[in-house]
C-alpha cells in the first residue's frame, strides 16, 4: 500500500527536497504540499493523505497551531499522523505539539534513508521520538510542576501490568526495555500498550506520556 504525503513548509527548498526523497521511494508517494498551515489545512482536508511533514514555525499560521486544529474533536480528519519537521532536536515547541497530537519529530537535516523510515514508522501508528525529546519532555513537566489535567479516574481502567506498562513508557524505555524490565516478551508489551492506548482513547506514544505526566501517575525524578 502507497503511503500519501503532504508536506507543508514555507521554504520551497524544503518542500521540493523533502518531495524528491519521498517520491523516489516505491512505497510512498507526496500527493500535495502547502505554504502555511493555513494552506496546509486546506490541501489536508481536500486530499486526505496518511502523513503530514508539518513545520513548527511558518507565517500566517504556524505548524502547532494547524496541527491543533487538524487533530482537533471537530475535524473531520483526524486519524491522519503528523511528524513535525524542526531545526533542533530540543526545539521550544516540543512540549506543545505533542499535547496538540504530533506522532514524532523529524531534523530538517534528516538523511533520505532517515526521512522514508520516519514516514513509514509514523504511517503504522507508531511514535517518532528521541530519547532527547524523551528528556525535554520529561524536564517541561518538571518546570511546569503540579499535574494538569485530565483527571487520575481514568487510570483505575488499567490493570496492574497495563498501568506497570504505561509507567515504563513514560520514564522513556522502549518495548524490548520494557520487555526485560518486566521479564516478558517484547510483542507481550505491545498488546498491554495497545490496550492501554484504547482504554485511555490515546493515539500514540507521545500522548501516553504526556498523559502519564499530567495524571501524576510519574514525576520527573522517579
Amino acid at each position: 500500500m502507497t503511503i500519501r504525503v503532504v508536506i507543508v513548509d514555507d521554504q520551497g527548498m524544503v518542500r521540493t527536497g523533502f518531495g524528491v526523497l519521498l517520491n523516489a521511494q516505491p512505497d510512498i508517494e507526496v500527493v500535495g504540499e502547502a505554504v502555511n498551515g493555513a494552506d496546509g489545512l486546506r490541501v489536508i482536508a481536500e486530499l486526505r493523505p496518511d502523513v503530514v511533514l508539518m513545520d513548527v514555525r511558518m507565517p500566517i499560521m504556524d505548524g502547532l497551531e494547524a496541527t491543533r486544529r487538524l487533530l482537533g474533536e471537530d475535524s473531520a480528519v483526524q486519524d491522519v499522523k503528523v511528524l513535525m519537521l524542526t531545526t533542533f532536536d530540543l526545539d521550544d515547541y516540543v512540549y506543545e505539539a505533542l499535547r496538540s497530537g504530533a506522532s514524532g519529530f523529524l531534523l530538517k537535516d534528516a538523511s533520505a534513508g532517515e526521512l522514508s523510515d520516519a514516514v513509514r514508522v509514523i504511517a503504522a501508528g507508531d511514535a517518532l521520538l528521541s530519547p532527547s525529546i524523551t528528556r525535554r519532555l520529561i524536564s517541561e513537566f518538571s518546570r511546569l510542576g503540579a499535574p494538569r489535567a485530565p483527571s487520575r479516574k481514568r487510570l483505575a481502567e488499567l490493570t496492574e501490568r497495563e498501568t506497570e506498562v504505561l509507567t515504563l513508557v513514560a520514564r522513556g524505555l522502549s518495548n524490548g526495555e520494557i520487555a526485560a524490565e518486566l521479564v516478558v516478551a517484547e510483542q507481550t508489551v505491545k498488546t498491554h500498550f495497545g490496550r492501554v492506548l484504547m482504554k485511555l482513547s490515546l493515539r500514540d506514544r507521545p500522548q501516553a506520556i504526556v498523559f502519564a505526566y499530567e495524571t501524576g501517575l510519574v514525576r520527573p525524578g522517579d
